[in-house]
């Protein structure tokens, strides 16, 4: 076989989905943390099932549109740090493909150079060790296999021993793997959706009839308080393949237009593909003008009066709709957190919208960008609060123009605490980005959690079901008691010059047990003002913060 036509790839970008999906969970043990929210291999798989759905649903079967949708559909799916750079290298491999009828070996060589050059732009500070290197040497050996070889079963499986060839050197290059004694887990992700793609190549037999469906969700803009409330009733979406440059003007354009017969106007660009959701009482004019920039797909028409009782959802989202018909302020905050005494602390402190997630379950590009529309603020911080959704986050504010997105890289939940309590109203943007940014470099935190399986890092060799103390640094504290790990771990962070000890105890911690904890923290430093919050948190027992 010497090409690739639109059909067949199509099946191999599902068929990589799908392997990537059954390999989920072994990507997920290889988590170097021994932590039970390893979940590299579910973010990317549900990235990857995302790009997949708008795989399978491309209005024609051209390599075009074909790579379009996984482009797209990745980018608005794209969950947590391995889940962001695996969109990127689709996007890339779109840009260096969709020019192409068919694929030789040379023309998917390119897709995998413009692939790997995009992903690589995407990330501050590449590490190699990563799937960023497992993606790079993967593409330099088919940009070298394709000068020689044209039959794609052969260039398939020189590229794929490469690319596991790649993966098993990740421990040379970073010895906290090497310690721990695992491959890079998103690079075992990329290698596991190839294969998947090779596999189809190949000729194996793969079940690709059954891709998941995202479950539909309650978006904030349907949720309303009675059938009285619903002005416009069809909630119109769908995306536009644009023909021509999609330009400011274009969507200034739209929008205007769009306002002028509904509300809950949303229309997101990216290159050559526009997002648009509508409120309106006459969807067919939202559709006659989107045809005049482009042919569309994904379309939705929703009767919000008939489905009205089926929408009423127990969210936060109800709270949003009074706040939508309020005067648009200044400034508003979008959090993620990830549990219900800690989702209590930020609606207390006044965040606009939470984010149900954290680690053990990334928000996607498509969630912050929901999250967005539905602050009525001129400028929009968000506090990601996890060092794995800073990127999505980064991604979403990429793709909004109609208000300023300010991203305070928050890595933990009392960093987002801290920062939301520095924000000062009567100050500028830049001013109280400088501040927030400026405050969470001192704040120390800390969080106490089990092992999930044997392993050793620095030096520390941990058994299954040990109770850990991590820091800002890493793993600090091992042993069997959790009270006496949290108290050791508190020990490491607090030095001279620290005034507060904040302590919130997760769900599975009794409140008793928590107040003891407070009683040997207030003995132990009484010149440091000791604080004790029920943050209903799941698999930390204790999230820790010293200022």
């Amino acid at each position: 076989m010497k090409q690739i036509d639109a059909s067949l790839l199509q099946k191999m970008l599902i068929g990589g989905a799908k392997r990537l999906e059954a390999h989920k969970e072994y990507i997920n043990e290889l988590n170097v943390f021994p932590v039970p929210d390893g979940d590299t291999g579910t973010n990317m798989t549900m990235t990857a099932m995302a790009a997949a759905k708008e795989v399978g649903n491309a209005p024609e079967l051209t390599i075009k549109e074909v790579t379009r949708g996984l482009s797209g559909g990745s980018l608005r799916g794209a969950r947590g740090n391995s889940g962001v750079i695996l969109s990127q290298l689709f996007r890339g491999f779109y840009k260096g493909v969709k020019t192409q009828e068919v694929l030789d070996t040379k023309a998917a060589a390119v897709g995998f150079k413009h692939a790997v050059d995009t992903a690589y732009k995407a990330v501050m500070k590449p590490k190699e060790g990563t799937i960023l290197t497992v993606a790079k040497g993967t593409a330099e050996m088919a940009v070298r296999t394709a000068r020689k070889e044209e039959e794609f079963e052969k260039f398939a499986e020189i590229v794929m021993e490469e690319a596991n060839a790649v993966l098993k050197r990740t421990p040379e290059m970073l010895p906290v793997l090497k310690e721990a004694g695992v491959v890079d887990s998103g690079g075992q992700g990329l290698v596991e959706f190839l294969q998947g793609a090779v596999d189809v190549l190949l000729g194996k037999e793969i079940d690709l009839s059954d891709v998941p469906k995202p479950a539909k969700k309650v978006t904030v803009s349907d949720a309303v308080t009675s059938e009285e409330d619903i002005k416009f009733g069809y909630c119109t979406e769908f995306i536009v393949m644009t023909e021509k440059e999609w330009t400011e003007e274009n969507e200034l354009d739209f929008k205007k237009y769009l306002s002028g017969i509904g509300d809950c106007v949303v229309v997101v660009g990216d290159e050559d593909i526009v997002k648009v959701h509508v409120h309106t009482n006459h969807p067919g004019k939202a559709i006659e003008k989107g045809l005049s920039y482009g042919a569309l797909t994904s379309m939705k028409i929703d009767n919000m009066r008939e489905e009205h009782q089926e929408r009423l959802a127990l969210t936060q989202e109800e709270a949003q709709v009074s706040k939508k018909e309020e005067p648009r302020k200044p400034y508003g905050f979008v959090a993620v957190s990830i549990g219900e005494g800690l989702n209590d602390i930020f609606r207390g402190l006044g965040v606009d919208y939470l984010i149900e997630g954290g680690q053990t379950m990334n928000p996607s590009t498509e969630d912050m960008l929901n999250a967005i529309d539905q602050v009525n603020a001129d400028t929009v911080f968000i506090l990601p609060n996890n060092k794995n959704i800073i990127l999505a986050a980064t991604q979403a504010q990429s793709l909004v123009e109609d208000k300023e997105i300010v991203i305070i890289p928050t890595t933990t939940v009392p960093q987002g605490i801290s920062a939301f309590i520095g924000f000062e109203a009567e100050a500028d943007v830049e001013t109280n980005e400088e501040n927030m940014k400026e405050i969470i470099e001192y704040v120390k935190t800390g969080e106490v959690t089990y092992a999930v399986r044997d392993t050793s890092i620095n030096g520390k060799e941990i058994k299954i079901d040990d109770i850990m103390g991590i820091d800002d640094d890493g793993i600090q504290e091992v042993g069997s008691s959790i009270e006496g790990v949290t108290m050791d771990l508190i020990d490491d962070m607090v030095d001279e010059d620290s005034e507060l000890i904040c302590i919130y105890y997760g769900q599975d911690m009794k409140e008793e047990d928590a107040q003891a904890l407070l009683s040997r923290v207030e003995e132990k430093y009484e010149d440091c003002d000791v604080q004790l919050e029920y943050g209903g948190q799941p698999i930390y027992y204790f999230l820790l913060s010293v200022e």
